[in-house]
């Protein structure tokens, strides 16, 4: 098998055809043609370094009104290199086309010697197409300046579309903090495999990650902790350095932006009522118990729980305005998982609220928190997501909304009665696709936790149960999601080593759906992929296991069978 090609591609497309006519050569001499809708794609390409174009006659260096038909830096205007007319007189084009009779983020793509043509059915179909186009290329196409003068691309063709809407990943910023190029570069790589959704973790008890500027001393105080465990938390080892940061709205702006251009959608999550030590440790009112909160320095669930008072609802949803006009999600996850109880049944405000409102115990009162912001987000046009447990203590009973979305982490059964209920729902069960978790069994897998969760475990999950197509609710499954929580990762070197492969196996299971033999798939990332993610610079474990720099002897993790 080549290591290029139309038999190396990640993820598979839906029908591929490899011609065996002579290959489109993309050189100097090529031309980008686009249609209006087309261009954001069309930008994109043009910006890869290492893919040689033919420039058009030039433009002036006088400033001017870019954004005019009359600027040669216009599109439409006929010196602009994308400018139909310059296709007249190159030696090949390719042409990037909107076919509004296509399904949405679906695509043609077709090779011939003189023309490449890219038809999606929207602008991220085009995209998407685009992305299939570049893996068409040699693995040195994929790196950030240009080896080559020219490149080969073989003929051929292919008709594609994704199986999921929902193509996600989580990656958890508020454990180990992530600088903004770090988010940037894992929005190129999610684009690379047709990706289309990050879930950005930003709040957790050990750091706030999102500048709130009614609220300064969420990250002020909030994004910093003392020292950081090293390790599971049954390790006796500890960094004592201060770890923290913070991404000002700008910056979270602009990953948005960055996102939007790929077509990638950017979910906040902001955690409550549990996991919001850090925000307790900034604000001590917000608590339920007396103060002393520091931001966390260990791992685990922390006993914090948010004050149920007037006040600390009035507080979030003084965060949510701010975090709804930095982000135009449809969705803005909530957390709402793992909360014990305990402060709460000491709390004789706690337990205040309960008798007000006729709640039947303290899950009773988190389900009340839940429904609080799930309706505070529907008024505002958003779709509140959370973890499995909000369906605890009579949610589902006592009414989210129609828009409420589900994401199923303790396996399937979450997921199952919300779709049962008429919510939608993302699958992501832990065993199999929460990305900290060890990769093989034996004791080089650096820092070992959980369940074995294999390149295979990841490729052959079922994101639809079965009871749910039987039961006519498959279409209630928005997707899947791969999960990457940071206690130990703190590095991008370390978040390479624990996201990939595995992350190619969920693009492809996302993109083209279950069922296809594992062995094809591992075949084509041997063969082709493997080499596009060294020429990315990803530091992927190895089939084989890891290198020696990726073995962490002598720190503690937590292995289950």
């Amino acid at each position: 098998m080549s290591a290029t090609g139309w038999t190396g591609l990640v993820p598979r497309a839906r029908e591929v055809r490899q011609d065996g006519g002579p290959p489109f050569v993309w050189g100097s001499g090529t031309a980008l043609v686009a249609d209006p809708g087309a261009r954001g794609a069309a930008r994109w390409l043009r910006g890869l370094a290492a893919l040689p174009w033919r420039e058009g006659p030039g433009t002036p260096d006088a400033p001017g009104n870019r954004e005019h038909p009359g600027h040669p830096e216009h599109p439409e205007h006929p010196e602009h290199p994308e400018h139909p007319e310059h296709a007249e007189h190159a030696e090949n084009t390719v042409e990037l086309r909107i076919d509004p009779g296509r399904a949405p983020e679906s695509y043609r793509l077709h090779v011939t010697a003189d023309r490449v043509l890219v038809a999606g059915g929207d602008a991220a179909g085009v995209f998407r197409g685009v992305q299939t186009l570049r893996q068409l290329l040699p693995p040195a196409a994929f790196r950030r300046a240009a080896t080559a003068g020219s490149w080969e691309v073989p003929a051929g063709a292919a008709e594609d579309a994704p199986r999921f809407g929902w193509r996600g990943l989580l990656l958890d910023t508020a454990r180990h903090f992530l600088p903004k190029d770090g988010v940037l570069r894992t929005l190129d790589l999610l684009a690379l495999h047709k990706l289309n959704v990050l879930h950005l973790h930003l709040t957790d008890d050990q750091g706030w990650r999102m500048e709130i500027r009614r609220h300064p001393r969420l990250t002020e105080v909030g994004g910093w902790r003392s020292r950081t465990r090293v390790g599971h938390r049954a390790s006796p080892l500890w960094d004592e350095r201060p770890h923290g940061g913070h991404y000002t709205q700008d910056d979270l702006r602009e990953i948005v932006a960055y996102a939007a251009e790929r077509h990638i959608t950017v979910v906040p999550e902001i955690e409550l009522p549990g996991h919001s030590q850090a925000a307790i440790a900034a604000y001590p009112e917000l608590g339920s118990a007396d103060g002393g909160a520091q931001v966390w320095t260990d791992w685990g669930v922390s006993p914090h729980l948010l004050a149920p008072t007037d006040e600390v609802l009035r507080f979030y949803e003084q965060v949510l305005e701010e975090v709804l006009e930095v982000f135009p999600s449809p969705f803005v996850h909530i957390g709402g998982d793992e909360t014990p109880k305990d402060q709460w049944r000491d709390s004789a405000v706690a337990q205040e609220r309960i008798a007000r409102e006729g709640l039947r115990d303290e899950d009773a009162l988190q389900a009340w928190m839940v429904r609080h912001f799930d309706r505070w987000l529907a008024e505002r046009g958003r779709r509140m997501t959370g973890w499995d447990e909000i369906l605890q203590g009579g949610t589902l009973q006592d009414g989210l909304t129609p828009g409420a979305v589900v994401s199923s982490w303790r396996g399937y059964e979450g997921g199952v009665a919300a779709a049962r209920a008429g919510h939608d729902v993302v699958m992501c069960p832990e065993h199999e696709l929460y990305l900290d978790r060890r990769q093989a069994p034996g004791e080089d897998e650096p820092v070992p936790l959980g369940y074995v969760s294999t390149l295979r475990d990841v490729y052959e999950v079922q994101p639809v149960p079965p009871e749910l197509e039987r039961e006519g609710h498959a279409e209630r499954v928005l997707g899947v999601q791969a999960n990457m929580w940071t206690e130990c990762a703190e590095s991008t070197q370390r978040l390479d080593y624990q996201m990939f492969p595995r992350l190619a196996a969920l693009a492809e299971l996302a993109w083209s759906g279950p069922g296809h033999p594992y062995e094809d798939f591992a075949a084509r990332l041997a063969d082709a992929h493997l080499a596009r993610l060294d020429a990315c610079g990803v530091a992927y474990r190895p089939a084989a296991g890891p290198r020696p720099w990726q073995r962490r002897p002598g720190i503690q993790g937590r292995p289950l069978e």
